[in-house]
């Protein structure tokens, strides 16, 4: 089975120079949000929409599928 990774979002901030603080207030979303994505749980779409115009980017510059390693 594929899951999604936000590996991708963790390096694009590492480029910009940002902490998940920044990307936290930039894209107003919460705290409890970012933890999610460090943890690649679902998050809904509204919250990948606000990552991607915050950071002006697309869904895939964020977050990826990885086949899972059973």
């Amino acid at each position: 089975m594929a899951n999604i990774t936000y590996k991708k979002l963790w390096k694009l901030l590492i480029d910009k120079d940002l902490k998940k603080k920044d990307l936290q207030r930039m894209a107003g979303i919460s705290s409890s949000s970012i933890a999610k994505l460090g943890r690649n749980e679902n998050v809904n779409t509204e919250i990948i929409n606000k990552i991607c115009n915050a950071l002006n980017c697309d869904t895939s510059d964020i977050m990826e599928m990885e086949n899972g390693k059973a």
